[in-house]
């Protein structure tokens, strides 16, 4: 399929940002917005430090949140994949899904049968998401084939598992990049393009989610098919996460904005937005 392509210069994705988004860190958001921005919300723990005792922890904070505010839950909580069969043990029955992350994350430079195995053994030890990293490198390189090919294939190995696609925007810094990262992920079966690992600076950006977004959004008009967007890293102020509420809202619709379509992943959001429906 043929996409269309947007003015991309930096200068012209600024105005469209700043034409969507109110910057006030004043803002006030509804509790219908907070309780929808929570519903949203992956639960991440990624760090070289976790083990079975932060695994407990992570889970018991999720079902503590979804026990003392009724009507709502985290949508997921996202962890190493050798904590997966212990997070879904724990969370059985809760309605929380189990995210991992997988392909050599956060680099991506671990080769492809590699990529695949993590895939399959996450989606054996239960994982409900895989949240895979592109090959930047091959991307950078001009090597479209490698990405796409890389994309299918893992897409393959999730089964029944959503496949979120890392584009880990900060390091391909130019929207024309984004813009061909986002088109091979779609491509290549993607359920979800997530902006970033988390692991570098720039993270989540507003620039590089209008991009992800714009693609989207046709792909959606060509083909039918709703793909969810998750933007990650950074994000741990209410307001921050509204940001990508609007440009969701803006670029796809309100029928966007649902967690099987609307994901932020995050750690320290939660309680934030948790003290605001208190």
């Amino acid at each position: 399929m043929e996409f269309s392509h947007y003015n991309y210069s930096p200068e012209a994705l600024q105005q469209r940002v700043d034409r969507i988004v109110v910057r006030d860190e004043q803002i006030s958001l509804s509790i219908e917005t907070v309780r929808l921005l929570f519903s949203c919300m992956d639960l991440t723990s990624l760090d070289g430090t976790d083990n079975d005792l932060r695994t407990k922890d992570l889970c018991a904070k999720a079902l503590q949140y979804k026990d003392s505010s009724p009507g709502i839950s985290v949508s997921a909580v996202c962890l190493y994949m050798p904590f997966v069969a212990r997070a879904k043990q724990l969370l059985e029955g809760s309605g929380i899904s189990v995210a991992t992350v997988a392909c050599g994350f956060p680099s991506g430079q671990i080769p492809l049968h590699l990529k695949l195995e993590e895939v399959r053994f996450a989606v054996d030890a239960g994982a409900d998401e895989i949240d895979m990293v592109i090959s930047r490198g091959s991307l950078i390189a001009g090597d479209e084939d490698a990405v796409y090919r890389e994309v299918s294939m893992v897409k393959e190995a999730c089964g029944g598992a959503h496949l979120k696609v890392i584009l880990e925007t900060g390091e391909l810094q130019q929207p024309a990049l984004i813009r061909k990262a986002s088109e091979l992920a779609l491509l290549g079966g993607a359920d979800f393009l997530k902006t970033s690992t988390g692991k570098i600076s720039p993270a989540a950006t507003p620039m590089a989610a209008m991009v992800m977004l714009d693609t989207i959004a046709e792909y959606h008009a060509a083909t039918g098919r709703k793909v969810g967007f998750k933007p990650a890293g950074g994000i741990a102020l209410p307001q921050d996460a509204y940001i990508y509420y609007r440009l969701v809202e803006s670029a796809l619709g309100a029928a966007w904005l649902q967690p099987s379509l609307f994901r932020i992943g995050a750690s320290r959001l939660a309680e934030n937005l948790r003290q605001m429906i208190s």
